[in-house]
């Protein structure tokens, strides 16, 4: 019976690891969760916490999933990379956000790569280092939204109202949420919409509180550590500025509206002023086909696989890696100096956990 290893860092990483759980209990195999640095909240009592270091290196887990750009070097088992967004969810699109994306920091023996283009970047980088190994295989935590029932337009009962998902990010130069509050607020009071809000965890405290108070019959405010997969098919249309979660919401065949982009494409309604956004969600409400052409390329550009899947082609990854690959490959650069850092940097973020936990 294989065991794995969840090491969270950030909010976002639950929903990415879930579908990947109940994999992994449809096969037998046993998982468990290790939290550094963020809520714990999300953890239902039906999921494992490891809680020390020393738990951690008992349980022995033959691998550990990480959706983000380290982890612990000595923790027990192989290291596998399943991102914590696409290859495209980066600011702007500009190569420097790329080559972040590609960065190999020396951590990881298999990259779990989701499209063909970043697959094809990552075995050249594989070619080049040869202390790693590639698997195309998709993102897990598209899974649930890629088995959904009803893809494409929301069934509406007549006279119900259409539900917009507002998602923001929480970069200033990036961010909506300070400049659509009160016009979000005017349209879900205005009897025609229904909202549902999130906000990113890193947002202003005073700007989610703004939309926080917002809440009442025509807005849902959502806390930022809830899992919004489930959620994302109750909308219509999507809201956004330069939050990745718009591609995610893509993969249900829906339209996105944005506000001043840093991502602009064919694939998305984008204005400028707020006088133009309840035109615009009108607009994308009708499915124009030139949109919907153009978000149904970019999403076959972004995630190669339809089938909801991907988790289970990780986890055959794994398999593959440990039994045929792992062997074949070199001894990873001793990098002292970022192991030192790992370490420093570990115990800060569980130092700032039992801070917040004695608070």
């Amino acid at each position: 019976m294989r065991r794995y290893l969840f090491f969270v860092n950030q909010p976002y990483s639950y929903s990415i690891l879930r579908p990947l759980q109940e994999e992994i209990r449809r096969r037998g195999g046993e998982a468990a969760w290790f939290v550094a640095g963020c809520t714990t909240a999300p953890l239902g009592p039906d999921e494992r916490r490891l809680r020390t270091v020393k738990e951690v290196m008992a349980f022995n887990a033959d691998a550990t999933f990480v959706p983000g750009d380290w982890v612990p070097y000595f923790f027990p088992g192989i290291k596998v990379e399943v991102f914590h967004g696409m290859a495209r969810n980066k600011r702007g699109h500009s190569s420097e956000d790329e080559s972040d994306h590609y960065r190999i920091r020396g951590w990881f023996d298999l990259y779990c790569t989701h499209a063909s283009k970043d697959t094809a970047k990552f075995q050249e980088l594989a070619e080049l280092h040869q202390n790693f190994s590639v698997a195309h295989t998709g993102w897990p935590k598209l899974d649930p939204l890629l088995t959904q029932t009803v893809h494409g337009k929301r069934p509406r009962a007549e006279g119900e109202l259409p539900v917009v998902f507002y998602a923001s990010t929480f970069s200033r130069s990036v961010t909506s949420a300070p400049a659509l509050v009160d016009t979000i607020a005017d349209l879900a009071s205005s009897g025609r919409w229904k909202f549902i809000v999130t906000l990113h965890p890193k947002m202003d405290p005073s700007t989610v509180d703004k939309y926080r108070n917002l809440a009442g019959e025509h807005l849902r405010f959502v806390e930022s550590d809830e899992d919004l997969l489930p959620i994302l098919p109750e909308a219509d249309v999507m809201l956004c500025d330069t939050s990745s979660i718009m591609f995610e919401f893509m993969f249900l065949d829906r339209p996105v509206v944005t506000f001043r982009t840093k991502m602009p494409g064919p694939y998305l309604i984008d204005v400028d002023g707020v006088e133009n956004l309840e035109p615009a969600l009108e607009k994308a409400l009708r499915y124009p086909s030139d949109l919907m052409d153009a978000t149904r390329a970019l999403c076959d550009d972004l995630h190669s696989f339809r089938d909801g899947r991907s988790s289970g082609r990780v986890l055959d990854a794994v398999e593959d890696f440990i039994n045929n690959k792992q062997s074949t490959l070199r001894e990873k650069p001793l990098n002292l100096l970022r192991k030192i850092k790992v370490r420093r940097r570990l115990r800060k973020e569980l130092k700032k956990m039992r801070e917040g936990s004695a608070k």
